[in-house]
Parts: C-alpha cells; structure tokens; sequence
C-alpha cells in the first residue's frame, strides 16, 4: 500500500532528528520553493542539510498532519538550540512536494488554564464537513478578526466549551473576547490585516494570515478544531516577518 502524503511528511520532518536521506525523495529538490525567509533556496542538499543538523541532536515531534488536495499541513514542535512549536505547510505537484511554507515560535506556557501549545485531539474527524468547516473559520477570521466585528463572536465560537491554547491566553469566550479587544494581559495590540490560505481536513481548519502585533510585521497561523458548527478549541503560532533587506531567498513568507 502506497505511503500517504501525511505519512511522508512526517518522515521528511522526522529525518531532521534521525539525518536519515531516504525520507527527503518526497521533496522534488529541483523544483522546490522554500518561503522561510531565513532560508536559502538550493545552497545545499536537503539529505546533506539534515544529516548535518542531526549531528547537534535536535528533537522533532510531528504532533499533527493533515492533508487537503495537495497541501500537507503538519503541526509540531522542535528542541534544537531551544524549544519552538511551528506549523509546517508543504505543497505537493506529481507526487513530490514542491513548495514550503512555516511559522514557528518559541515555545511558551502553560496558559492560564494549564494548557500547552500542543496538546489536545490530535486526529481529524467529520470529513464530510470539511468544506462546511473550512467556511466557518474563512468567515470568523475575516469578520472577527480582519473586520474586528466582535458582537459576532458567539455565531462561530461555543460559548460553552472553547478551548484556549495560546500561551498568553485561557479558555472562555470572555477571556478571548478581552485578548481580541484589549490583546490581554500583557496588552499587545493585534491586527490581522489580510488571509492569504485556509487549508482544512474534516474537523481541523489551519488559517495563514498577515497583519501586525503592536506594529510588527507578522505571521498568523490559526489551527482551529470544528464541532457542531462552532469554534471548539484554538492553536496558534505568531512569527514577525523579517525585513525585506534580512531575506535569503526571494520567495516571500506567504
């Protein structure tokens, strides 16, 4: 039975830990578009490159991976130089990944509500409402989000159960509805500004945003868990995106 797309992702990111090259055949190394601004594009092999990161002994966990048509998204969390929780986005042509996109961030918490970065379900479920579901959030973060349209919280989000596990925030909507207005405890102004991908598999939504935190240049990406037709839990990474004088390839962050 053929490996499935998650499967090989897994493997690839997996072989960051182990330096094992087989992993990196998925990767098509002649066509592939690395949008990591802190990356360069072609300067080294990707089996020479994780073979030598291997040898600092980085921990890789793939905590999540889903697929929609012919994006992978993958949620995880590393220990290299220190401990980070990243989303990792790779685009896949003829069987072979092609292009790749992340966020990642220092990892942070538990939250108020004990909560980590990572944890909680971890498999997709309701794959018959994945289109259904992936509306729901390009609407929420579009309204709510972009728009700041905050009296419509409660027509996406469960008042009853939301689940909270930014490292600055809790669980409740009134407890997202003060960080949303006011940015929370430590008061960060956030702006989201534009959507560039909704990717979705059945109950999990990844939404890639742009906009700024308290005037910086940032990276959004939002995992969301889909139930009943509301906003059940929320997993997020911020990133601020360097300046253009600062990139090392010429593929933009988005």
């Amino acid at each position: 039975m053929a490996i499935s797309r998650k499967d090989q992702i897994r493997a690839l990111l997996k072989s960051i830990e182990t330096g094992d090259p087989e992993p990196v055949a998925v990767v098509n190394e002649a066509k592939y578009i690395q949008h990591n601004p802190e990356t360069h594009t072609g300067s080294e092999g990707l089996a020479d490159l994780f073979k030598r990161l291997a040898r600092t002994e980085p921990k890789v966990n793939i905590v999540r991976a889903f697929e929609d048509g012919d994006f992978v998204f993958a949620h995880t969390e590393y220990d290299f130089a220190r401990r980070s929780v990243g989303f990792e986005v790779f685009r896949f042509e003829d069987g072979q990944a092609v292009e790749h996109w992340d966020n990642i961030q220092e990892r942070l918490g538990p939250n108020r509500t004990g909560r980590s970065m990572v944890d909680g379900p971890v498999e997709a479920v309701d794959h018959e409402l994945t289109e259904a579901n992936r509306a729901i959030v390009q609407s929420f973060v579009e309204k709510v989000l972009v728009k700041g349209q905050l009296d419509t919280l409660t027509d996406y989000v469960d008042e009853e159960t939301y689940i909270e596990h930014n490292p600055r925030s809790g669980d409740g909507i009134s407890t997202l509805r003060s960080a949303l207005a006011a940015g929370g405890d430590d008061h960060r102004q956030i702006d989201y500004q534009r959507i560039h991908r909704v990717l979705a598999e059945g109950s999990f939504v990844l939404c890639v945003s742009e906009g700024y935190v308290s005037g910086v240049h940032t990276a959004f990406y939002d995992l969301f868990r889909i139930a009943g037709g509301k906003i059940t839990e929320h997993w997020d990474t911020t990133e601020k995106v360097l300046p253009l004088s600062e990139w090392k390839n010429d593929n933009g962050k988005f």
